[in-house]
């Protein structure tokens, strides 16, 4: 029995925030039901590289859930969902505000079909304000939320964030938060809800420590300024002799103290407080004169909180994941070729035990649709 064993999903949202929303919730035992376009389904099924029938981003965020195709534009759209508005304990939209209700899908259309239902809309805004209806990806949340403004390169413009986080962190586990916490209410009510889930806001909580210090003093982060913002040599990127880098944050005195030793730093710049820029640089001309792998030998062993940044590749080959099995899960294509599965943020005594997911085909579960 999994935690969500029971729990019917009707998912309307496509590329990333929701799917990965939708995939928590089925690896904890939900039903989930994509409803597609028919003819082409959703757009990440497009993308490459390819995997199978479809993409291989498509079949890691949607593996284990079933699809259904339907043209919501069609008058008798309505009627053949129905059947499984009427079941469905949880539905997950992404449409800007204001498109589901066009199409007859609205929280309160829905509502009044199954008052018990969880509406989550998960948007980049949120349901009202005056950037309800703004176009917008990532990229754009993250600079609205201060988040790209305290992150520069050596030329002291912003860089661009490889990781999603607005979608995924300020997006898709919000909503789950939600979902399971509205659920959690139902039993006592009996009432569904509607979940305004804002990726913007969702950012807000990764800057408490920015708006703390700004609130309280009127000193606002910026580039290099904060002990987290590349301010401090105790929370810095070191490059080597090799032209790799180590990620360092020894913050607390002890680290700090074993690091300095292990590194050689002079030990007139320990004491970083009076000209942290001068230890930054006397730290950084330490690092250079060996390779990563050198330094990753006389670090072995010591609490000095400094390890080499990693390629993505050498992360997946690390042995720590395969210890914790992280990895040891796939996704599978019609001809059986696999992907490692996302590692998804639910202990494992809580999510599907099954090692192989398929990813559903178009349509698959079209007989979802009849009476």
């Amino acid at each position: 029995m999994l935690p969500l064993s029971g729990i019917r999903v009707l998912d309307f949202s496509t590329l990333l925030p929701g799917p990965m929303a939708t995939l928590l919730l089925a690896e904890a035992g939900a039903e989930v039901i994509k409803v597609e376009r028919p003819g082409s389904g959703e757009e990440m099924r497009h993308y490459q590289p390819a995997f199978g029938e479809a993409s291989a981003h498509f079949a890691m965020l949607n593996r284990g859930k079933r699809s259904v195709a339907l043209d919501l534009k069609r008058p008798e759209a309505i009627a053949a969902l129905r059947p499984l508005l009427e079941d469905a304990d949880i539905l997950v939209e992404q449409f800007r505000p204001g498109v589901m209700a066009r199409l007859g899908l609205g929280y309160e259309q829905v509502r009044a079909i199954n008052p018990r239902i969880v509406y989550c809309s998960i948007t980049g805004y949120g349901q009202d304000g005056p950037k309800a209806q703004v176009a917008a990806h990532d990229l754009n949340y993250q600079a609205d939320a201060g988040l790209l403004s305290i992150s520069a390169g050596s030329d002291g413009a912003p860089v661009v964030p490889s990781a999603l986080i607005a979608d995924i962190a300020g997006g898709a586990y919000p909503a789950v938060m939600n979902i399971l916490l509205a659920l959690r209410l139902r039993e006592q009510t009996g009432q569904g809800g509607h979940l305004d889930i804002a990726m913007t806001d969702g950012l807000l909580p990764f800057l408490f420590w920015g708006i703390g210090n700004g609130a309280s003093s009127g000193t606002w982060p910026k580039p290099g300024g904060e002990q987290l913002s590349g301010g401090s040599p105790r929370y810095q990127i070191y490059r080597t002799a090799d032209a790799r880098y180590l990620a360092a944050a020894p913050l607390e005195d002890k680290f700090w103290a074993n690091f300095c030793e292990a590194v050689g730093v002079p030990p007139a710049l320990r004491d970083d407080k009076p000209d942290p820029r001068a230890t930054i640089a006397a730290v950084a001309r330490c690092i250079a004169q060996r390779t990563a792998a050198q330094w990753a030998e006389i670090l072995a062993g010591r609490d000095v909180c400094c390890n080499l940044v990693r390629t993505l590749e050498e992360a997946l080959a690390d042995d720590q994941f395969r210890a914790r099995g992280v990895l040891n899960r796939s996704v599978v294509s019609e001809d059986h070729d696999a992907l490692p599965a996302i590692s998804v943020p639910i202990a494992p005594a809580l999510r599907d035990p099954r090692t192989d997911l398929k990813y559903p085909r178009l349509g698959e579960g079209q007989e979802l649709l009849e009476p």
